[in-house]
């Protein structure tokens, strides 16, 4: 008959199966967080355990939940990768273990101040990438054994995906009101002309850097822009907020739309330099007749007119924002909106597949789009050419005289 195991041994299990209970898989984030590091607390027999999330785009570490260090996540606690303890913990994916902490080796004042004699520290890793950093600490000497530093990280394993999980919704949430703010989701009523619109995201996220935009400006023209942000998420869709609102203000300053991209193109060189971005931006008449476009990298629009066959507007393709060495050679080309024409901007997840070169979608979106009802073409073209689901975002801006 096998043995049991020393006693020794089978505290540990005991222990290992109290940090992987399957109860805890039931709880959402918040209550998962708070009920592992009551457990932590137990098992370890420690006096403070505590969670930092990663911030990925500010490069820190931010205090989530805490057990004896409260006031670290009030205060909003927050600490550089690579710097104090816990972040010499993320910059390395390797615990670490103060047997006396001292100011020399942490930076978080609230620590000293508590009285923190020891620390024992590890990553929080999810499929493989930093999450965060999960560490303890005693107000009594303690020297953290082997067997400390493995139970810590099995709690840390099981703290992972709840934040990783916590990371995404929150950035989720934050892009999604972010674009809901910055891309209506009806057709905006403009006097003179039928408008339709649609947006279609390409990914699990359900946000990106896909924008348009109509706006009346004082001397009685319409502004109309539409645009694409490389990437996804709360990062592209905060991009996309500050270009979009930069353009309003450079539209109010110059009645040229290549003018207004100049403009637009030296602020994407100064503050957002590395973010690819093309954008067309169009002004349309009071009286509804004439567009002056530019664009800069972008699609050129589809027109169509009563009894002729649909073609892409002729203009030049000048250079997407934020290249420099083009930054002066931009166009503006005006054309005719005669009654019952209708132009077509879109974004290139429309057109643009993975198995076949965009001509392809360019030629069958010319053999769809008609100078018919707005809604009813970007009905026809949403059920025509984007059947499948698309892998980029899709936004689409119908306009008709």
């Amino acid at each position: 008959m096998e043995s049991a195991g020393t006693p020794g041994e089978i505290e540990l299990l005991r222990q290992f199966k109290t940090l992987t209970d399957a109860s805890l898989s039931r709880l959402d984030v918040s209550d998962l967080l708070d009920t592992l590091l009551e457990r932590v607390r137990s098992v370890l027999r420690v006096d403070t355990a505590v969670v930092l999330l990663l911030d990925l785009h500010a490069g820190q570490l931010v205090a989530t939940a805490s057990k004896g260090l409260e006031e670290e996540v009030r205060q909003g606690f927050r600490i550089a990768v690579g710097a104090g303890f816990a972040g010499r913990i993320a910059q390395t994916g390797q615990p670490l273990v103060l047997d006396e902490v001292t100011s020399a080796n942490v930076v978080n004042p609230l620590l000293l101040r508590t009285g923190i004699r020891s620390l024992l520290g590890v990553p929080i890793l999810a499929t493989g990438n930093l999450v965060g950093v999960l560490h303890v600490g005693t107000v009594t000497p303690r020297t953290f054994t082997a067997d400390d530093v493995m139970l810590l990280q099995v709690a840390a394993d099981r703290a992972g995906v709840a934040g990783q999980s916590r990371l995404q919704q929150r950035e989720h949430t934050a892009a999604l009101a972010l674009q809901r703010s910055l891309v209506p989701p009806q057709s905006p009523t403009v006097a003179g002309l039928q408008v339709a619109v649609r947006y279609v995201p390409g990914h699990e996220f359900g946000v990106g850097g896909d924008w348009y935009d109509m706006f009346s400006l004082p001397s009685g023209w319409l502004g109309l822009v539409i645009g694409d942000v490389s990437g996804h998420g709360l990062a592209s869709a905060v991009v996309m907020g500050r270009i979009r609102s930069a353009l309003r203000a450079y539209a109010l300053l110059s009645d040229n739309p290549a003018q207004a991209l100049m403009s637009l193109d030296r602020k994407v060189q100064h503050f957002e330099a590395g973010a690819l971005t093309t954008a067309l931006y169009a002004m349309i008449s009071p009286d509804r007749s004439t567009v002056q476009l530019s664009t800069a990298g972008h699609l050129r629009p589809v027109l169509a007119v009563p009894g002729q066959q649909p073609a892409l507007v002729d203009m030049p393709v000048d250079a997407p924002l934020g290249v420099s060495r083009w930054a002066h050679n931009r166009h503006t080309t005006s054309i005719n909106l005669p009654v019952g024409a209708l132009m077509l901007c879109y974004t290139d997840g429309l057109v643009e597949r993975r198995h076949r070169i965009i001509d392809v979608g360019i030629k069958t979106l010319l053999n769809t789009v008609r100078p018919d009802d707005p809604e009813t073409v970007c009905a026809t073209v949403m059920s025509e050419i984007a059947q499948d689901r698309p892998t980029d975002d899709i936004a689409i801006l119908a306009i008709r005289h």
